[in-house]
């Protein structure tokens, strides 16, 4: 495990694979962690990549560099906390790819600072929150499987995530992918990282922030002004939908005019933990991109 003092955090993150590989940085979601690519690694690591998994602020060993800094889950925060991860390892325009928060990071990095990132992975299409749409109603349907969402809106809400954290986290990943029988080890080697202390503030904050509900870090409002104007993808992107993916139902196949270069869209049998449910189409959606670059 290595600790990266990356923008204001200091990020925990594994690293695989040869240092002079092409470079490809996987993100987890929540309530995830780097566990989620244990089995995606090895298939890009034999191609040659040199693979780098960081835990998310508020995940795992990661930390704030300042008890000053606001403990933000924004979209503009996690995105700058990617850019900054790729800045301080010096990599050279890295392929971006994730889930959930880490679907949302890679995009807003992508749409932000396209001259940093060669391509993109990205479940559930173009992934940056429409925050201003999120302030409206949606179908009943998409409001009941974000009951969560809605549940952290409210302080009892936070001490519930705080006081039952393992037994919540562990109920949205059986409600969201229905068909994946993970056993209580799997579960466990990934729900130590919820014990992280800013682990409950960054939820609570990235939901309350997503749904109009709460200000932001007044350090990233030029980068959500820039998000809030939906910037397009301009680096080659495969992008992915669950079959069984309670979070998106109807998929995101629609997305596609937000990606202007080099796009392709796959639906995968898999709930909304693809890279863990479905390691190998994840890996050939990583390995698709790096086939189209230069």
């Amino acid at each position: 495990m290595d600790l990266v003092d990356a923008g204001v955090l200091s990020v925990a993150c594994l690293q695989d694979g040869p240092p002079d590989g092409w470079p490809v940085v996987l993100s987890h979601g929540f309530p995830y962690d780097i566990h989620a690519y244990d089995q995606v690694v090895p298939a890009l690591t034999a191609q040659g990549a040199r693979v780098i998994r960081p835990y998310l602020r508020g995940f795992g060993p990661t930390r704030f560099r300042s008890a000053a800094t606001m403990r933000s889950g924004q979209q503009a925060a996690l995105g700058s906390d990617l850019l900054a991860l790729v800045d301080a390892l010096r990599l050279d325009r890295p392929i971006v790819a994730g889930y959930d928060w880490g679907g949302l990071a890679s995009c807003v990095a992508a749409a932000l600072r396209p001259e940093r990132v060669a391509g993109l992975v990205s479940l559930a299409g173009y992934d940056i929150i429409d925050i201003e749409r999120q302030r409206h109603a949606f179908d009943p349907s998409v409001e009941h499987a974000v009951w969560y969402q809605h549940l952290f809106q409210t302080e009892r809400g936070r001490e519930g995530l705080a006081a039952h954290r393992r037994e919540l986290c562990r109920m949205l990943w059986r409600q969201w992918s229905p068909r994946w029988a993970f056993d209580d080890e799997t579960f466990a080697r990934t729900a130590g990282s919820f014990d992280n202390p800013d682990f409950v503030d960054v939820v609570v904050h990235a939901y309350r922030h997503a749904l109009g509900e709460a200000a932001g870090d007044p350090a990233y409002q030029d980068l959500e002004a820039r998000l809030a104007e939906r910037p397009p993808i301009t680096v080659p992107a495969v992008t992915l939908d669950g079959v069984t993916d309670t979070l998106k139902p109807g998929g995101t196949a629609d997305h596609a005019p937000m990606f202007v270069s080099g796009h392709e869209h796959r639906v995968i049998d898999a709930g909304h933990n693809l890279p863990q449910e479905a390691p190998a189409a994840f890996a050939d959606a990583v390995l698709t991109v790096r086939s189209w670059l230069p």
